[in-house]
């Protein structure tokens, strides 16, 4: 049976009323489907008063590996072969960004969300309330999967609670995230000046020039290439959007339009512009953001527009949408960019925008869903380098960068 450890392990007060079960792990499985069970997870994360997912979910975050959650058969596991002390000091690192109050460092806090979608450690020892790292991935699944409130307890041994008024569309809502509020324009501005601030002005990516060739003929080259895809747009209705795609008069179509005649558009004017056709939270309009919003210098402009592609994908449908667009940039309009198809995936790999899973489905796969068969192979078969990356940082448990 586990024993149990101060919460602040650098406390050595045998007195200390804050204590925890030590942290227990299990290997499981051999070869590629090697993995580390955290047995005693919800009992953990009760002595910490938060939801087991988000130790489980930060571990992943810090060790740039999978995780799957059973809440219903308590299964906590992180993909790889972690030992026990690795696991405990993450924890530590855990319980210091998210649980200990940034100013009287006491455990007993809740954590809150503002309604601007910061979060927050409300501490009960001294009141204070001090905030997290928002630049965090956990951040952003905490954001997506909100705190519960003291009140009815679930399984996990924390309560439930309803939804936050500006809760970002995420995995508790509807499958295709077509129920929840989008968020305020404020939180979008917010996510993309974090983002910004994090690019080291010394890094290769800084030095990089990705200002846009603003030059009458680049422009003319952008909307004649933009137009000849939009021209083209062909997408399913199977996901259950009313809109067709083939009416001029469509939000779709509206979008693809204004994007044309509107190169180079600020994120925020780009997101006010699909709040106001209403297809914030639809997965063709992912589609056709993809398709319209980058021009062949599309690696150096996921940075600018992520933050928009952060907040409306929010399902697998949502993924598959953005591949779609994706993989119809380069492979009608802009073909030179097929080589650098695992450069775009990373990028929103890294920003929790494209799930490997997704993409590993839709790499081995070929599809004439938006564009022909041989295109589709073309474009797909360039993201076995990310593949092959992902899968190498999944199994040897370190981090893709």
């Amino acid at each position: 049976m586990a024993g149990f450890v101060n919460v602040r392990r650098d406390v050595d007060d045998k007195f200390y009323r804050y204590r925890m079960p030590i942290l227990l792990t299990k290997i499981e499985g051999k070869g590629n489907g090697i993995k580390t069970v955290v047995p005693n997870m919800a009992d953990v994360a009760r002595a910490l008063s938060r939801p087991p997912t988000y130790p489980t979910k930060f571990f992943g975050s810090e060790l740039g590996a999978q995780t799957s959650v059973d809440e219903k058969n308590d299964r906590y596991i992180v993909n790889g072969a972690h030992d026990a002390t690795r696991l405990r000091e993450l924890l530590d690192a855990f319980i210091d960004k998210f649980v200990l109050c940034g100013s009287c460092k006491n455990p007993e806090t809740d954590l809150i969300l503002t309604k601007n979608e910061m979060i927050v450690r409300d501490c009960k020892a001294c009141g204070e309330r001090t905030n997290v790292d928002m630049r965090h991935r956990l951040s952003t699944y905490i954001i997506k999967n909100p705190p519960p409130k003291k009140g009815k307890k679930s399984k996990g041994g924390h309560a439930e609670a309803p939804s936050p008024p500006n809760k970002i569309n995420g995995e508790n809502g509807d499958p295709d995230g077509e129920e929840n509020g989008a968020g305020s324009d404020d939180e979008l501005t917010r996510r993309i000046k974090a983002e910004a601030a994090e690019l080291n002005a010394d890094t290769a990516l800084a030095k990089e020039d990705w200002s846009a060739d603003t030059s009458p003929e680049a422009v003319e080259r952008r909307a004649r290439a933009l137009q000849s895809g939009i021209a083209s747009l062909a997408v399913s209705n199977n996901g259950g959007d009313d809109d067709s795609d083939e009416d001029a008069d469509s939000p779709y179509s509206q979008l693809g339009r204004w994007l044309q005649e509107n190169p180079g558009s600020s994120a925020i004017d780009v997101f006010k512009k699909v709040q106001e056709l209403g297809i914030e939270k639809k997965h063709k309009a992912v589609q056709v953001l993809a398709q319209g919003v980058f021009t062949e210098d599309v690696v150096a402009e996921i940075p600018k527009y992520v933050a928009i592609f952060a907040k409306m994908v929010t399902s697998e449908k949502h993924q598959k949408a953005l591949l779609g667009g994706i993989e119809r940039l380069a492979g009608l309009d802009y073909p030179d960019l097929v080589p650098s198809i695992p450069k775009i995936l990373m990028q929103f790999y890294q920003a929790d925008v494209l799930e490997e899973e997704v993409v590993k489905t839709w790499g081995t796969h070929v599809s004439k869903k938006y564009v022909d068969k041989e295109t589709s192979k073309r474009v797909r078969k360039a993201s076995e380098p990310f593949l092959k990356v992902t899968e190498h940082f999944r199994c040897t448990g370190n981090r893709a960068n």
